[in-house]
């Protein structure tokens, strides 16, 4: 199994699709990319952490490669507007990719060259790439929180029509 750490927009959003994707053992929302060391939710909404949510998740690169994690990753969040997806606002909601290897780092360059070549979200892509220092996990009310709550307001008004997205789009790879 290999590990990728992702952040694009509200955790619960890459959460939900990933743990719809198969390949993947586990996700875990968290946080990472910042300076403050255990840091609380309250504390990362108020961006003055330099965290951002992410999701960490495990995959069996026999079944899922990295590439691919990376294409669906860049296929549902918008990896174009700096410290924002919507109407979350913030450095806690960049795009994000934190490596775990020089390899990931490499492929995560030539993935997005590939996807800033074909013009696909046509604006440049501001996703950052670092190499993943710590990753907090998020509290556990954070964890799965979509399936746990879907009439959550935020759940039925943005979270679902991403998973929604998701799953027409990458019909084939759902678990």
């Amino acid at each position: 199994m290999e590990q990728a750490t992702l952040g694009g927009g509200c955790f619960w959003c890459l959460d939900a699709v990933f743990r719809r994707l198969r390949g993947v053992g586990s996700v875990v929302s968290g946080y990472a990319g910042g300076t403050v060391a255990e840091p609380s939710y309250e504390q990362v909404c108020t961006g003055r952490t330099g965290h951002a949510e992410v999701v960490q998740l495990t995959f069996d690169p026999a079944e899922l490669s990295y590439d691919d994690v990376l294409r669906i990753f860049f296929a549902i969040h918008d990896p174009t507007t700096p410290n924002r997806q919507g109407h979350d606002v913030g450095t806690q909601y960049r795009s994000i990719i934190l490596t775990h290897a020089p390899a990931q780092e490499a492929t995560a360059r030539r993935i997005m060259a590939e996807i800033d070549e074909a013009g696909l979200w046509g604006a440049p892509l501001v996703t950052e790439i670092a190499p993943l220092a710590v990753f907090y996990p998020a509290e556990d009310y954070h964890q799965d929180y979509f399936t746990k709550n879907p009439n959550a307001g935020y759940c039925a008004a943005v979270v679902a029509p991403k998973v929604a997205k998701f799953r027409k789009q990458f019909a084939a790879r759902l678990a």
